[in-house]
């Protein structure tokens, strides 16, 4: 969707398009490499920046983008050559300078969850390269999107963290 398109958020997370696992990214295990995952979440989450119109041309022309600050993958099930992928992506918080987000990839044909990704990406003043608030604008429009997305039941694995499992 081009940046300058307005739609009126739904109450459902974002659903990217359909990806391909490209033959570079399977690694001597036969499936797809951990860093590939991260490169298909964040193609999703550019689809998204595109929703809220802070893709390329908001870097362009009004010198503002995202960094992300942290990242939490979980690979629970193998995805392999062929396998089609579609990435869920909620916005689940938000303030005036930092984004909060979950996705979850899976099979785009048979459904299931094959990682999960949390991210906090923070809002930048690209002239300064420093964290930034939103302009109001963009700021209205990330608040529409997390009060649209806050209206579905939230996925398992939110704020989970890595640890040894305890010993009883």
């Amino acid at each position: 969707m081009p940046e300058s398109a307005d739609k009126a958020p739904t109450p459902e997370p974002f659903r990217a398009s359909i990806m391909q696992v490209e033959p570079q990214w399977i690694d001597y295990n036969g499936h797809l490499n951990m860093a590939y995952y991260n490169v298909m979440f964040d193609r999703a989450i550019d689809e998204l920046w595109l929703e809220l119109r802070m893709g390329p041309a908001y870097k362009k022309e009004r010198h503002g983008s995202t960094f992300t600050a942290e990242c939490h993958v979980r690979y629970l099930r193998e995805i392999h050559l062929g396998d089609p992928v579609q990435i869920l992506v909620w916005l689940l918080e938000a303030d005036d300078k930092r984004l909060h987000t979950f996705e979850e990839m899976r099979h785009a044909t048979e459904g299931w969850l094959s990682a999960t990704s949390e991210n906090m990406s923070l809002h930048m003043d690209m002239k300064a390269r420093r964290v930034a608030a939103f302009p109001p604008d963009v700021r209205e429009r990330v608040v529409a999107v997390t009060k649209a997305h806050s209206a579905v039941a939230r996925p398992e694995g939110i704020g989970r963290n890595v640890a040894m499992p305890s010993k009883r």
